[in-house]
């Protein structure tokens, strides 16, 4: 029987259940006709009422809108829209598919992306995307999932709250942090799963995780790539592909029902911030999971195509992405849906802040070009926004369209700097010109960063979830991706790496302690340097994806984190765990003032240069070392730092002080890194340093 209905309300967009019934409302500026499916079960494919919405009555400005009553929590539903199917024009309507309501709070189901009635044309019509499919999609498609707003009590909840200052980020995927089943997770691969590690975090010393993708996201985008090995379909592992920017993604929850995942995640949430930790998402605006013209039609692309995505005079996407589609970001349209997600995640989720998937494209305008104006544009609104104005922002502040604005964003913004990864790795891994480059990132990126408020909107890191390892950014000269289905042309060519005359694994312990030495140069010139330090997951435990530097589709062991323990795992997490607490307990680690490595200011820098003599910096093309001073005040303890990456031994000046011998890769463990009240006394005022090795000295 149909359930009874009335005109309902245009706001709040998406499914809003009440104890009468659920209001309905979805934005389409040129639909001609909208129809609301209501779905009984979940493998329910005809829905138990079609409700054909009145354009007069249910529709106000550009929002149709139904109030249905006597449904409520988990009513499992989709759109149907109908409209012109021009795509030389930018309309792609077709009634024929359901699509996914983009501000529902939950979706239940797959996307088959094998099954041809997911695509709005005839995929064997010799026209392509020009054709026009009649196919039904409800079989092929996920459902909305309506979800009764009841948040949880948060009373007794203290947000971490951490200034940028005092953070240490730790990115991570959900599913790859407890899907091995070293992991012994009782729910592997989950939200819930994750909660099994935060022990692991609290000893490391981490303040905040990042975590991949959560949102709904279509897993078999592009659903083209088999592994050469088994055979079988990859799946889009990282979640680049978002379809539903306000529900968590479902094959993340434990629990398989309806609706279940919302109350994980905030069970995670919950778990998470007891333990003083906070919970940055990584958020992906930029783009679809529908793909190019030729992807299936799931959500936008059936709602409204040409409000959503950016198109060219013939209807083409514009792809700014590398992924197919952009997304129309600073209409209004899709600003609204953007700040309104945001603002979902960290008021209703409790999430602490947003690391932004290729930022750059929300500052485009609709016809691609960077808006110069930074008040005019998207980025300025979540900037100033009074709900969003107190979280964590972070940038990935460049795109695949090549357009580059690290250190360009408006203020509140803390982006990723790629330069400190690339100048880290040249110096410590290269060959020449790399010192003076180096010592700027160090001394907080005042070349990129000089206009912000400090040096903590540089986002420091030598390793991510794109690109190498800390392990095999040290054991590969180049990417071995032949696993991803693509004959090893995807991923980066330009890697910076080093394999120490054996590319990959070995058991010569000559070059294995080279490698190791290397990835704590690295990682303790992460913490040395000015800026909000930024490590992998599984770098702390010299974890290997067996040299593939473009993950994205693997759902396997090369991605999954092995939390087996032996004796080079423990010796690095250890080395982490103390450089944290160090970075921690010590201002001078920490500095929020910029330095200029060229300009010598010893009444104002509270960093100074040398070389390997005092006060004489080598900034010579062909420089291997580099030396400097971090204090706080004067009677505050400060640190001497000597970096070799000659191969041979260098010594260096030291100043006349007493110091204590903290840091020397060279060291075998447990001797490469001590505790300051363990440490013995360095009495000499010359400090060799052994190739290839960093020493650090502190005076008490």
């Amino acid at each position: 029987m149909t359930p009874k209905t009335t005109m309902g309300h245009p706001l709040p967009l998406g499914a809003s259940v009440t104890p009468e019934g659920i209001n309905f409302a979805v934005y389409s500026h040129h639909a001609t006709a909208a129809y609301l499916d209501l779905f009984r079960e979940v493998g329910d494919n005809q829905p138990f009422a079609r409700i054909a919405l009145d354009p007069v009555k249910n529709r106000t400005g550009d929002i149709w809108h139904v109030f249905v009553e006597g449904v409520g929590d988990g009513q499992l539903y989709g759109w149907r829209m109908d409209g012109p199917y021009k795509p030389l024009k930018g309309h792609r309507f077709n009634p024929h598919k359901l699509l996914m309501d983009p501000f529902a709070h939950a979706m239940h189901g797959r996307f088959d992306m094998f099954d041809d009635a997911l695509y709005g044309y005839n995929r064997g019509s010799s026209l392509k995307d020009r054709s026009f499919s009649t196919a039904d999609s409800a079989e092929a498609t996920a459902r909305s999932v309506a979800v009764k707003s009841a948040p949880m009590l948060w009373d007794s909840e203290n947000r971490p709250e951490y200034a940028l200052s005092v953070s240490v980020i730790y990115e991570c995927h959900v599913k790859g942090m407890t899907a091995h089943p070293s992991s012994m997770s009782v729910h592997p691969g989950t939200f819930l799963g994750l909660c099994d590690k935060i022990p692991h975090l609290k000893e490391l010393g981490v303040t905040a995780i990042e975590l991949l993708p959560v949102a709904q996201f279509n897993a078999f985008e592009p659903p083209t790539l088999v592994d050469p090995v088994t055979g079988e379909y990859h799946s889009n592992y990282w979640g680049y592909a978002t379809i539903g920017f306000f529900s968590p993604h479902q094959g993340f929850a434990s629990n398989p029902m309806p609706g279940a995942v919302v109350d994980e995640f905030r069970q995670m949430m919950r778990a998470f911030h007891e333990a003083g930790i906070e919970v940055i998402l990584d958020v992906v605006f930029n783009h679809s999971g529908e793909g190019n013209g030729n992807g299936p039609t799931i959500a936008f692309r059936g709602l409204d195509n040409s409000i959503y995505y950016m198109l060219d005079e013939k209807g083409r996407y514009a792809n700014y992405t590398g992924c197919g589609n952009t997304m129309n970001c600073n209409h209004p349209v899709m600003k609204h849906l953007i700040i309104e997600s945001l603002r979902y995640w960290l008021v209703e989720m409790h999430v602490d802040g947003f690391r932004f998937d290729l930022a750059t494209i929300l500052g485009r305008s609709n016809k691609g070009e960077w808006i110069n104006d930074p008040n005019l544009g998207l980025l300025n609104d979540i900037a100033v926004d009074p709900v969003l104005s107190g979280c964590k922002l972070i940038a990935e502040a460049w795109d695949a369209a090549g357009l580059y604005k690290v250190g360009g964003f408006p203020e509140g913004w803390a982006e990723w700097n790629g330069k400190f990864r690339d100048d880290a790795r040249r110096f410590w891994l290269m060959g020449d010109n790399t010192a003076l480059n180096l010592a700027r990132r160090i001394a907080g990126s005042k070349d990129v960063f000089g206009t912000k408020q400090d040096t903590t909107r540089s986002i420091n890191f030598i390793t991510a979830h794109d690109g190498f390892t800390l392990r095999d950014l040290c054991s590969y000269l180049k990417k071995h991706n032949e696993r991803n289905g693509e004959n090893n042309r995807d991923g980066s060519d330009d890697n910076l790496s080093i394999n120490f005359g054996v590319e990959g694994e070995t058991s010569d312990p000559e070059i294995i302690r080279k490698r190791i030495k290397h990835a704590k140069n690295l990682m303790a010139t992460l913490f040395l340097s000015r800026g909000t330090p930024m490590i992998l997951g599984g770098d702390e435990i010299w974890r290997t994806q067996q040299g593939n530097n473009n993950g994205f589709c693997q759902d396997s062991e090369i991605s999954w984190i092995d939390w087996s323990e032996n004796a080079l795992s423990s010796e690095m997490l250890r080395f982490c765990r103390m450089l944290i607490s160090l970075r921690k307990k010590y201002k001078a680690l920490r500095q929020l003032m910029f330095a200029d490595p060229m300009v010598c200011r010893p009444r104002h820098d509270n960093i100074r240069f040398h070389g390997v003599r005092l006060e004489k910096p080598d900034w010579n093309d062909c420089s291997h070392s580099l030396a400097f001073e971090l204090l706080d005040s004067p009677d505050a303890p400060r640190f001497y730092v000597a970096m070799n990456a000659w191969r041979e031994p260098l010594s260096f000046d030291l100043p006349r002080r007493e110091w204590l011998d903290l840091i020397d890769t060279a060291r075998p463990a447990p001797r490469d890194i001590v505790d300051p009240r363990e440490a013995q006394r360095y009495d000499s005022l010359k400090l060799v340093v052994q190739p290839g090795s960093l020493r650090v000295l502190m005076s008490d």
